[in-house]
């Protein structure tokens, strides 16, 4: 596995401690424990307003964020809001995957100055339809030193996306799914355009090998308050597979 430190010297202020729930209608932003929060934003899909999360961590030298707001007028709002609540700059993002609601943001913050990355896989895919890339790649699962944490990138397999990968962060038992998990709230498995229905259940059992029973498990879209998302995506990819079988039989029988 490849190790990376990153030394970024900064006057650091001290952070504003704050518990409270901060949101404009198209952003909000809530403690998730300690240094990590959730932000979300939303878009009209299949008709409805529906949320799209991210996240970022607050350490000693500057704050990492994880996947980009989903709604680009929040792209400056999400860094004031930060700055404001913490005293604080983000200093690097990584993109889970490459679809809009994680990379959409990866050219703006990187003109803010913001170190951002993406794995191989998800800078190829950006590449082939000409849309937003990051800075830095990733050729590999990769171990993050920052201020006074450390996590890793995780690539379990296929999934929602060829590249989807999670991030851990092992010390406090924290598994950022991104897209790949879906929420004990959703019903279904969202959108399949670019999904392997048959690798990921493999892919999340293999995330399950690889970090255990996490405390907190962060989706990329819906509700986070369950820490029982992984099971609920296999659930909703066993009856995804039940109902095509079905489907199947019935136009045999016809």
């Amino acid at each position: 596995m490849k190790n990376v430190i990153i030394a970024i010297f900064l006057f650091v202020s001290i952070p504003i401690a704050t518990k409270a729930q901060h949101s404009n209608h198209q952003l909000s932003i809530s403690q998730l424990t300690g240094d990590f929060y959730i932000f979300t934003t939303y878009q009209v899909y299949k008709g409805n307003r529906f949320p799209s999360n991210g996240m970022y961590l607050v350490t000693q030298n500057g704050v990492v964020m994880i996947d980009t707001p989903w709604d680009s007028t929040q792209f400056q709002p999400l860094l004031d809001s930060i700055k404001l609540r913490h005293n604080q700059q983000v200093v690097m993002c990584i993109a889970t995957h490459s679809h809009e609601d994680r990379t959409g943001g990866l050219e703006f913050y990187k003109e803010q100055g913001i170190k951002t990355y993406s794995t191989r896989k998800t800078d190829d895919l950006c590449k082939g339809r000409n849309e937003r890339r990051a800075s830095f790649i990733l050729s590999g699962d990769t171990v993050f030193s920052i201020g006074e944490y450390s996590f890793q990138t995780f690539y379990g397999g296929e999934g929602h996306t060829p590249d989807n990968i999670v991030i851990w962060f092992s010390k406090e038992k924290v598994l950022y799914g991104g897209c790949l998990v879906k929420s004990t709230e959703a019903y279904d498995l969202g959108n399949l355009a670019d999904a392997n229905i048959n690798a990921w259940p493999v892919t999340i059992r293999n995330i399950q090998h690889q970090f255990g029973v996490p405390e907190y498990v962060i989706p990329g879209h819906q509700s986070w308050k369950s820490k029982h998302s992984l099971d609920h995506t296999l659930k909703l990819l066993k009856q995804y597979e039940e109902k095509n079988l079905l489907n199947l039989r019935q136009a045999v029988n016809q």
